[in-house]
């Protein structure tokens, strides 16, 4: 089989193959075998019929499909392999010659991985990220999540519904005098100022006795998230059920007992802006990175191929279906909640698709570039480390597996190069 190979522009690559006449028609002849109990003439015993005869009757091309299957797979995919084409589109084929005492000839269409050229990598401007800086106020604020984690709930009957109240509601919403989907609530807790319904329901709701039936008119937003009601007038009818009055605890050493493994409240808080400083740390690095990839993807020069992009959309279908499984939802009653259309809804992660596509390019093109290396030993430390996090020691098995090293080595290089990129940026 002879093979040429014309990379064409924008990652699109055609490949010629032409079969001798000589071993086309030697590939007819183990297809006639092949296929020769299938073939009933008259007269003749079943498995019997002259190849002549069946050709005759059936016509030349009778053979074609089977030839067609037996090679065409197979030297195509020996030609991606030995010359080490990636492809990411389903291939095309167009047949430009074939029959009988003629040379086989056909092309094979398909487009391989884009190589990304990105004008620039090191020195990004990004703007500034927030700071790490921990003031009393962080502190403060993460003890009074503390201190709220472990109130006590007691049930008040006493009093008016209170800011800070945690409420059990029946409800019922209307629009235009009619009830809507999903307006509708019974024995509901709600906490008082914690903004979980729409403005202004929950301040309305102050001052109700226990057992008092009260209407609540608000307005829903021009941009909610359910369009039927989208800067609609409502009314709620609503019923206070109970009242429940968080108890906080006293801010003294006793508390820090009872939440840490320290004996003083002043040993408790300096732990607090330990962890504090080091959150804070986190999230900038994280919104560093963010930033730097943004900056990276803007300077990334590469066409990519409409099959790549929707290759990767349909990735991002089937994680976002797995992660709706997790709470107990399909894909189907998503997009019938949603009132949104499969084509739709792909649509909309195009854009995010593209941005993966071009990042996964451009820190290929940087660790080329940079002759980013791992070590072996680098492998078997981070291997270690995910074992640990699965809650074993045991990583000997882990570390003999050749995709779980692949896998490996190739994220701590993408970590490496993302440490080139976001170490340099300048924060402006």
């Amino acid at each position: 089989m002879d093979v040429k190979i014309d990379k064409k522009e924008n990652s699109l690559v055609e490949v010629e193959f032409t079969m001798p006449k000589e071993d086309f028609n030697k590939a007819l002849d183990v297809a006639f075998q092949k296929n020769a109990k299938k073939f009933k003439v008259p007269g003749f015993r079943n498995g019997k019929v002259p190849r002549n005869v069946v050709e005759k009757m059936y016509g030349d091309g009778v053979l074609y499909e089977t030839v067609i299957e037996d090679t065409v797979d197979d030297a195509y995919r020996k030609a991606i392999e030995e010359n080490n084409l990636e492809v990411v589109s389903r291939p095309n084929m167009d047949i430009k010659q074939i029959g009988k005492d003629q040379d086989f000839v056909y092309t094979v269409t398909f487009y391989v991985k884009p190589e990304a050229k990105v004008k620039k990598y090191k020195g990004l401007e990004i703007e500034k990220v927030n700071s790490t800086k921990v003031t009393k106020k962080d502190v403060d604020a993460e003890l009074e999540s503390v201190r709220d984690k472990n109130a006590n709930l007691v049930s008040v009957d006493n009093r008016k519904l209170q800011k800070n109240d945690i409420s059990t509601i029946d409800f019922e919403g209307f629009v235009d005098g009619v009830a809507f989907d999903g307006g509708k609530g019974e024995n509901f807790e709600l906490t008082i100022g914690s903004g979980q319904f729409i403005d202004g329901f929950e301040d309305q709701l102050i001052g109700m006795d226990i057992g008092e039936d009260r209407e609540i008119k608000v307005k829903f937003p021009e941009n909610y998230h359910e369009e039927s009601l989208s800067g609609k007038d409502a009314t709620f009818k609503v019923k206070l059920i109970s009242i429940k009055e968080k108890i906080l605890p006293e801010l003294d050493d006793e508390f820090a007992k009872d939440v840490s493994d320290f004996e003083t409240l002043e040993e408790y808080k300096k732990d607090l802006e330990k962890k504090v400083k080091e959150k804070k740390e986190n999230q900038a690095k994280a919104e560093r990175e963010t930033k730097a990839i943004d900056k990276l993807v803007e300077n990334v020069e590469v066409t990519i191929p409409e099959s790549m992009i929707e290759d990767e959309v349909e990735k991002m279908i089937q994680q976002f279906s797995q992660n709706l499984s997790y709470q107990g939802m399909t894909l189907e009653q998503y997009l019938e909640f949603t009132k949104t259309k499969l084509d739709d809804f792909k649509e909309t992660l195009k854009p995010n698709a593209l941005k993966d596509i071009k990042l996964r390019l451009a820190l290929e093109y940087i660790t080329k570039n940079e002759d980013v290396k791992v070590e072996e030993s680098e492998i078997d430390e981070k291997i270690d480390e995910l074992a640990k996090q699965y809650g074993t020691d045991d990583s000997s098995s882990l570390k003999q597996n050749e995709s779980a090293r692949k896998y490996m080595k190739e994220k701590i290089a993408q970590d490496k190069t993302m440490d080139v990129i976001v170490n340099s940026v300048i924060e402006k």
